[in-house]
């Protein structure tokens, strides 16, 4: 059903109307659930007509559309930004409230969607907001997880993992389409015979059969009716699916499809599943959007000018052999016009220059689970070979850019091979990939690579998320960058201007203090609103070297405690990441974190100085009030390895000072602010290739040489944060014992001095409020709404569609 309502009396008529109809109740009857759930159905058939009526304009005009694969989707909480971006917020508010109702406990009833785990899935979210905000036909594919990565709870300072079970009531915004499910083939073998034609026929027999079914979700743009759409597949048993397995193992298997995200894949089951889950998506994905494409034109060869296809990482790149499987063995194309379809139609996106993170699976592994597939890649992998030796003359670059190298099939040179575009995600990211990681790939396709620095939603992430630095950025600058992110450089005009400096102080005390609040209820912590808050907050990984704050806590904890005379500007340092569940080492620097929180939070010397807090259970939603409170943003990854970040972003454009390295995007945002209005420290990724290069980093010579840090160091086994001196015996391993291989030490002194200048600023209240107001002015290039239209402009060649 879609229907509109004009205003908060007819939105009142028909939320009681519905009521009655779905539960039997009044409103004063129902319980919470009951109101969110029946809220929930009216913004999405509020949406409908849009959903509608952009299908039918798109294929009306042959529109070129954009599909978007990616494992992960984090969308966050969507009844707010619904309600926002269809304008009808205060309506809907004015309206329950005349009811009794208050829209906040039912905003707080909707759960985080449990699509993904970290930047990768927020990237893609915003990425939809946007293609939707501004216009452009782009769609996201994804599964329909049951559960998300893992609940986070802390249980005696240790991470303990529990199933996220986002879907207890449901999801009130998807819409079950059985009329397009198809079925996904695992297993059996391949059989070839001659049709009459004598062409080669191939049947793919003894198949475990899969069926999927789609999941729509609308995605609602900002003053649009332009409507997208997020299809999320479930796996369910197929009615045909006969390959002599026992009942209730097949249906196991269908069940553990999508059962969670990112199954554990340190099992060879795990790793199946696995592969499984990314053929699974794709294949059902691609089959769906051929059968789409069909419904208005008569051929596929005009396919790749109508559907652009972007690979979001790896994990999604089984769609270029399955889109190869499905025009040559279903609609009967020669290889070399179906190669050629497939590469116009496709491009990826790589998110990582660490070489542990490029995707490789065994050869036997995909034969034996895709067999079809393997063949399809194999004979991708001769003829590549074949034109490098006998089109190209490089012979010489054949065993370093192949896909099939040692028994392994290696899926980033797949991507790269079967697209046309191949894109990094920050400058210096897409620089790495060029001149190191893929510059081989870069000597043979060099017109395939280029850079599409990420970007974020500033309309979550600032607008909605942030009404108190919204008023007062409307009051200064007007509301035009709510629309164009680029108006947000109007505040440079007013970043001297005392007033405005003082406002923003005022409106950064409101959001910590909304913090405060919350780490209070959730850890029984009291925090002073007037510290510095210093916040990390991301996925728990060696290289993004949360361990070196760590160790510069325990550095001002140990000063303090030596001498009475050396005291800190109160300092709030703020925690919030998961550790994978396998990861040991990550889950002993969150252990490590509890421990030192535990001493210093109670040392009555210390505490009025400094606070220690952990946030468990990390995601979209405790980003949202966690990035807009804080003063400092930790960005301090070893630099040349974060591809981009896009939490810098979201702390920058919230007025937040980057600590951090030149990594990622971090160098970008230094670019636009001025090293005045950013802190960064330590080696560059020349000087991290220079010393790697000459092997001459020695752990040890930091160790010997320089008591505070053998100090710091040493507290990890002689049990100054555990009875047990074996406790955190790990991490003293993995730093002494693996060479420190993300340069903690080497760059601990600089790090360490960079944190004394901030407390150097902060005491300058105006100094420091303008540089949040420069940052804040600058953010709108890191908006999504730019890096969209590079990519709409560059890879996808979209039009822009007006939906009446």
């Amino acid at each position: 059903m879609g229907y509109k309502f004009k205003d908060k009396e007819e939105f009142k008529e028909e939320f009681k109307t519905r009521i009655i109809a779905k539960y039997g109740r009044s409103i004063e009857q129902s319980h919470i659930t009951e109101k969110y759930m029946v809220l929930g159905t009216m913004i999405r058939d509020y949406a409908a007509m849009n959903w509608k009526a952009s299908k039918e304009e798109i294929a009306k005009k042959n529109e070129k559309q954009m599909y978007y694969f990616s494992m992960e989707f984090l969308v966050g909480r969507l009844l707010t930004n619904n309600l926002m971006n269809l304008g009808i917020y205060d309506i809907v508010k004015d309206g329950l409230n005349d009811l009794g109702i208050d829209i906040n406990e039912l905003e707080e009833m909707e759960s985080d969607a449990g699509l993904g785990n970290g930047g990768l899935g927020r990237l893609a979210a915003c990425f939809l907001d946007s293609l939707a905000s501004l216009g452009y036909a782009g769609h996201g594919n994804c599964i329909r997880y049951e559960y998300g990565l893992f609940k986070q709870k802390i249980v005696d300072g240790k991470q303990v993992e529990v199933p996220d079970q986002w879907l207890k009531l449901g999801n009130v915004w998807e819409v079950r389409k059985p009329k397009h499910a198809v079925n996904v083939k695992f297993y059996g073998s391949v059989e070839m015979e001659m049709d009459i034609y004598g062409k080669a026929k191939i049947n793919h027999v003894g198949a475990q059969i899969i069926r999927a079914v789609p999941y729509d979700m609308e995605v609602v743009g900002h003053n649009t009716n332009l409507t997208n759409t997020l299809r999320l597949w479930s796996a369910e048993p197929a009615e045909d699916a006969s390959n002599s397995q026992e009942f209730g193992e097949y249906i196991r298997d269908v069940i553990a499809i999508n059962q969670n995200v990112y199954p554990d894949d340190s099992t060879e089951a795990g790793r199946y599943l696995r592969l499984k889950q990314q053929y699974f998506f794709v294949s059902a994905g691609l089959t769906a959007l051929i059968k789409a494409h069909l419904r208005v034109y008569d051929t596929l060869d005009n396919f790749a000018e109508k559907n652009a296809i972007q690979l979001n990482d790896t994990h999604p790149v089984l769609a270029i052999p399955e889109l190869m499987r499905i025009l040559m063995d279903d609609y009967l194309y020669e290889w070399d016009d179906a190669f050629r379809i497939v590469q116009e139609a496709v491009a990826y996106t790589n998110h990582t220059v660490l070489s542990e993170a490029l995707e490789k699976w065994p050869v036997n592994m995909v034969r034996t689970l895709l067999p079809r597939i393997y063949m399809i890649i194999e004979e991708i992998d001769r003829r590549y070979c074949y034109d490098l030796n006998y089109k190209y003359y490089r012979s010489d670059l054949i065993n370093s850019t192949r896909i099939i190298i040692d028994g392994q099939v290696h899926m980033a040179n797949l991507a790269i091979i079967g697209s046309h575009s191949v894109n990094g995600v920050a400058a210096l990211h897409t620089h790495i990939l060029i001149n190191d990681v893929f510059k081989n790939q870069y000597a043979i396709g060099p017109q395939k690579f280029n850079n599409k620095t990420n970007g974020i939603t500033h309309r979550r992430w600032l607008v909605y998320s942030n009404p108190q630095l919204k008023a007062l950025l409307d009051k200064t600058i007007g509301e035009s960058y709510i629309e164009h992110p680029q108006d947000l450089e109007k505040l440079m005009n007013y970043v001297d201007d005392v007033q405005v400096q003082e406002e923003f102080l005022q409106v950064k005390l409101e959001r910590k203090k909304i913090l405060a609040a919350y780490i209070k209820e959730v850890t029984g912590i009291e925090v002073d609103v007037n510290s510095i808050f210093d916040v990390q907050a991301k996925r728990l990984h060696a290289y993004k070297r949360q361990l070196l704050n760590v160790m510069h806590i325990i550095y001002l904890y140990q000063k303090m405690k030596e001498d009475p005379n050396f005291r800190i500007f109160p300092r709030t340092f703020i925690f919030a990441a998961k550790a994978a569940p396998a990861y040991t080492f990550a889950k002993k620097v969150i252990q490590l974190i509890h421990a030192i929180a535990e001493r210093v939070n109670n040392d009555p010397d210390i505490s009025q100085y400094m606070k220690v807090v952990f946030i468990p259970n990390y995601g979209v939603s405790i980003a949202e009030i966690l990035m807009n409170a804080a003063d400092v943003s930790e960005q301090i990854s070893t630099a040349g390895k974060e591809a981009s970040g896009t939490g810098n972003m979201k702390f920058m454009m919230n007025g937040a000072i980057t600590l951090g390295t030149l990594d990622g995007a971090n160098v970008e945002i230094v670019d636009r602010v001025g090293y005045d209005n950013a802190l960064i420290f330590g080696l560059k990724v020349e000087d991290v290739e220079t010393m790697k290069r000459a092997n001459s980093y020695n752990v040890w010579d930091y160790y010997n040489h320089i008591p505070h840090l053998k100090k710091i160091v040493d507290s990890f086994i002689d049990g100054t944060w555990s009875d047990n001196k074996d406790e955190f015996k790990i991490i003293y391993d993995e730093l002494m014992f693996k060479n420190d291989e993300y340069f903690l030490l080497a760059d601990f002194d600089a790090y360490q001095a960079t944190q004394a200048r901030i407390r150097e600023h902060y005491k300058d209240r105006h100094h420091w409020a303008r540089m949040c107001l420069v940052n804040i002015a600058k953010s709108g290039y890191f908006s999504s709404d730019r890096t969209i239209e590079e990519y709409a402009r560059d890879i996808w060649h979209l039009n822009k569609i007006t939906v009446k």
